[in-house]
C-alpha cells in the first residue's frame, strides 16, 4: 500500500492546457486545489471543471488569467455572483450529459477528490458523491485527498489505490446544509402531492422547503423506493421510519439509489458503511431511460416561473442566470416515460409578498425555458394541481390560472385571451 504525499504533489501532474476535474458540493479537496492555486501564476491555461462549488476561492474571480479559470456546470452562490460578473463561465447541460461532455471537452483529465480513507483492502470511496466523476474511473487520472470525516459509501464510487496518481491526507468537516423548515403554503403544496402518490411508488425529488415538506408528509406510505439525483436528510426520516425499503422497485431492489448527498452530519453519519445506500454515476441515475424502466415513477422538482403554455424556467431570476438545469428535465422525461409515472413540478403562486405572480402569461425575453411544455405533466401551487400531459393550449391555460394567486386570476385570464389562448 502507498504512502501518502504532500498535497503540493500534485503539481507534478499538472501540464500546459490541464483539464482538472472537481467533484461538486462536499467532493471538492481542499488540500489539492489549495496547492493548486499557491501555485497559479506558474500554470498556463488550465481549466478547473466543477458543478455547484461550496467553497469561495481566490482564483474564481480570475485574477490569474488564462493561467487558471473555472467551468462550471450548474452555479451555486459561490459562482453565481462570480458568473455575473463574467469571472466564471457556465456550459448549458442537464445533469445526466455532464460525463459525455466532459470527456468530450477533455481528452485527458485529471480528478482531483475528496476520499475516505482506503479500506483494509486498499479500495477508497467517494464518499458523499458519485456524480459525473465516477464514470471516469479506469479512463482518467486520480489524484485523491484522504479525509477521515467522509463517509465511505456503496455503489459505482470506489476506487484503488493502484488506480490513483497519488493522494494526500487532510481531516476536514464536511459543508452541512440544515433542511429549511417548510411554511404553511409548502406544506398545502406536499399535502396535493402526497395524496397522488400511491405505495410501491419510487421517488426523486430535491433540497429545500417545499421537498423536505413532501419528503414528511409521506410518513404514512408503504413500501416506497428512492430512486433521486439528491439523498437529503428527509429520506433519512423515511427509511428509519421503514416507509422507504425499496421492495417494490425493478432497478437496484431494497437500495436507497443517489448521484450524490448534501445535508447535515446525521446524514453523513447515515450513509456511512450503509449497504443499503448506493451512489451510482450520473449518467446511469439521471438516465431517462433507466428512470422510465421504474413503474409508479414519481419526479418532484422546483420551478420558478410557469407560463400558460407550461414552460417552466428554473435556472434565471429576472434573466439572470440562478443556477442551471440541473436533473429537472431528466427525471420529468424519465417518469412521463414510466408505467404510470407522475412528474410535478412545483413553486409557490407568488412573490414579494403576493405581488408578483409566479405563472404569466409569458416568459420574459432573456428567461430560460428548462422544462419544455411538451414534457411538463402536473403543475402544483399551494391553490391546486393543473394537469397539463395531453391537454390544449385552452385547457393548459385554464388550469394553470386557476392554481395562480386568486389576486392575479383575471389579470391572467387576460392576458391569455389576447395571446390567442383562450
Amino acid at each position: 500500500m502507498t504512502e501518502p504525499s504532500p498535497a503540493e504533489a500534485v503539481l507534478e501532474h499538472i501540464g500546459v492546457g490541464t483539464d482538472i476535474i472537481v467533484p461538486m458540493a462536499n467532493g471538492e479537496p481542499m488540500a489539492l486545489l489549495d496547492a493548486v492555486e499557491a501555485n497559479a501564476s506558474n500554470l498556463r491555461g488550465v481549466r478547473v471543471h466543477q458543478m455547484h462549488a461550496l467553497h469561495d476561492r481566490d482564483y474564481l474571480d480570475g485574477r490569474w488569467g488564462d493561467n487558471l479559470r473555472h467551468i462550471s456546470y450548474f452555479l451555486s452562490p459561490v459562482t453565481r455572483k462570480r458568473f455575473a460578473l463574467g469571472q466564471v463561465e457556465l456550459v448549458p447541460n442537464n445533469f445526466s450529459e455532464v460525463p459525455k461532455i466532459l470527456s468530450a471537452r477533455c481528452p485527458d483529465p485529471l480528478v482531483l477528490a475528496a476520499v475516505s480513507p482506503p479500506d483494509r483492502h486498499g479500495y477508497f470511496s467517494l464518499g458523499t458523491n458519485a456524480d459525473y466523476v465516477s464514470h471516469l474511473i479506469g479512463s482518467a487520472r486520480f489524484f485523491v485527498e484522504a479525509n477521515p470525516e467522509m463517509p465511505r459509501t456503496f455503489g459505482r464510487n470506489q476506487l484503488h489505490m493502484s488506480q490513483v496518481v497519488g493522494w494526500t491526507e487532510r481531516t476536514s468537516p464536511l459543508v452541512e446544509v440544515p433542511p429549511a423548515p417548510p411554511g404553511e403554503l409548502d406544506l398545502a403544496i406536499a399535502t396535493a402531492i402526497a395524496e397522488r402518490i400511491v405505495d410501491g411508488s419510487t421517488i426523486q425529488t430535491g433540497i429545500g422547503a417545499i421537498p423536505n415538506a413532501i419528503l414528511a408528509s409521506l410518513s404514512g406510505h408503504r413500501n416506497l423506493g428512492i430512486h433521486t439525483e439528491l439523498i437529503s436528510d428527509g429520506i433519512v426520516d423515511l427509511v428509519e421510519a421503514g416507509v422507504v425499503n425499496g421492495v417494490a422497485k425493478h432497478l437496484n431492489r431494497t437500495k436507497t439509489v443517489g448521484t450524490f448527498a448534501l445535508g447535515t452530519q446525521r446524514l453523513y453519519e447515515f450513509l456511512a458503511d450503509n449497504a443499503a445506500v448506493e451512489l451510482w454515476p450520473v449518467d446511469y441515475v439521471n438516465d431517462p431511460r433507466i428512470i422510465a424502466r421504474e413503474p409508479d415513477f414519481v419526479s418532484i422538482n422546483a420551478t420558478v416561473e410557469v407560463d400558460l403554455l407550461g414552460q417552466c424556467a428554473s435556472e434565471t431570476i429576472g434573466g439572470a442566470y440562478w443556477s442551471s438545469s440541473g436533473g429537472q428535465a431528466d427525471f420529468a422525461r424519465g417518469a412521463m416515460f414510466s408505467e404510470r409515472g407522475q412528474g410535478f413540478i412545483v413553486l409557490r403562486s407568488t412573490a414579494k409578498a403576493d405581488t408578483v405572480s409566479r405563472i404569466v402569461g409569458r416568459l420574459d425575453a432573456g428567461t430560460v425555458v428548462t422544462t419544455l411544455k411538451n414534457t411538463v405533466d402536473k403543475v402544483v401551487t399551494e391553490w391546486g394541481v393543473a394537469e397539463l400531459r395531453g391537454r390544449t393550449i385552452r385547457e393548459r391555460a385554464t388550469a394553470l390560472i386557476a392554481i395562480a394567486h386568486p389576486a392575479h386570476r383575471d389579470s391572467l385570464e387576460a392576458e391569455g385571451r389576447a395571446l390567442g389562448y383562450l
